[in-house]
């Protein structure tokens, strides 16, 4: 029995002194040691036969041996398993500086860096030292010695922020602008006006959640001169809700069509039909006004397709000074005749070809 147990503790010996440094060497030396355990177990169950000790015990010890191009670890007497050197250990530190922090500081020197009173002259690592003061670090991470500052105004009033503030309600939008047309007369816009439009909306309730709708008179001034395009804002006055900031209703001024004018910026245009005779031989002109005045304007020119008139100050008031006006340019659409009888073609043969 004792040959038996030498030999298998040589093997064991044996077996952890080619142990290769590739994989978990801790658990292979465990693996090792339950192995040969069963081994032992295995001949004191079989009566300490030392020949069935050595045919169980020489198959694990030479079929176990590691790659011959597995590095190998340095002898050692001990029959304990290897494990790899410390990285930190003196002897395997490459440089002399390196050697020197690990002298003063040890391994939490390498790993944690050098303190900051000790760092100058070794300016190859950096790390952090706690200072000591908690409430350094409570006022670096939040910027201030209240966290919730940002939460109030100076007056303490809860303030909307991009993430939904205490309550969770989120930052106020503002709906997109509300559109609508304003059809105006020449009329209304030469003298000017008042226009008054329902509107129904969504108003909030006291509990600032639920709505009701309800309309609204909006009351539109129209100032005489104003221009197509001219833009009227009334700000806020669209649906409101718990979230929102109400739509602004804009009203777009649209001039309506005139029988007997058409304008342009501050101008008004005028045509008038007038005979190829009128047009030939001198006529007058007559044009009611916006105003009901008629004026009669002379016509002493020939007057040919591309002929008109300007008739200053009968236009539209300007809306910077309505006291002044634009033109009044008249325009002539001539009429010919459908038909000429022979004496008339005689006529004018004469009147014009002579």
């Amino acid at each position: 029995m004792a040959a038996t147990l030498e030999i298998g503790f040589f093997c064991f010996q044996k077996r952890d002194k080619k142990t290769g440094v590739g994989g978990s060497l801790q658990a292979q030396c465990v693996k090792d040691l339950a192995l040969s355990l069963w081994w032992l177990w295995s001949l004191l169950r079989y009566q300490f036969n030392p020949w069935l000790g050595i045919f169980l015990f020489l198959p694990h010890a030479f079929f176990s041996a590691p790659h011959p191009s597995a590095s190998q670890p340095s002898s050692s007497p001990s029959p304990q398993c290897w494990t790899p050197p410390n990285p930190a250990s003196r002897r395997h530190i490459s440089t002399a500086v390196k050697r020197g922090i690990y002298d003063k500081f040890g391994e939490e020197g390498l790993k944690g860096g050098i303190p900051l009173e000790f760092g100058s002259q070794t300016p190859w690592t950096t790390g952090y030292v706690f200072h000591g003061n908690p409430e350094k670090v409570f006022h670096e991470f939040f910027g201030g010695d209240n966290p919730f500052n940002e939460f109030f105004d100076a007056e303490g009033n809860e303030v909307d922020l991009n993430f939904g503030g205490l309550r969770g309600r989120g930052v106020k939008k503002q709906d997109p602008p509300i559109e609508r047309d304003l059809y105006l007369s020449l009329e209304d816009l030469f003298f000017g006006c008042t226009k008054k439009i329902k509107i129904s909306r969504r108003v909030l309730n006291e509990d600032g959640f639920s709505s009701t709708i309800k309309d609204k008179i909006l009351t539109i001034d129209v100032k005489p001169g104003w221009r197509q395009g001219t833009r009227i804002t009334f700000e806020k006055e669209g649906d409101q809700g718990p979230n929102i900031i109400p739509a602004d209703i804009i009203f777009i001024v649209k001039e309506k069509l005139h029988p007997r004018f058409r304008r342009e910026n501050d101008d008004l245009f005028f045509v008038n039909a007038i005979p190829l005779g009128k047009a030939l031989t001198c006529c007058t002109v007559e044009v009611k006004t916006l105003d009901d005045r008629l004026l009669n304007i002379p016509i002493n020119d020939i007057v040919h397709p591309k002929y008109f008139k300007k008739v200053p100050g009968e236009g539209m008031p300007l809306p910077e000074e309505p006291a002044r006006k634009g033109d009044l340019f008249i325009f002539f659409d001539i009429q010919f005749p459908t038909r000429l009888t022979p004496q008339k073609k005689q006529m004018l043969r004469q009147a014009l070809l002579t």
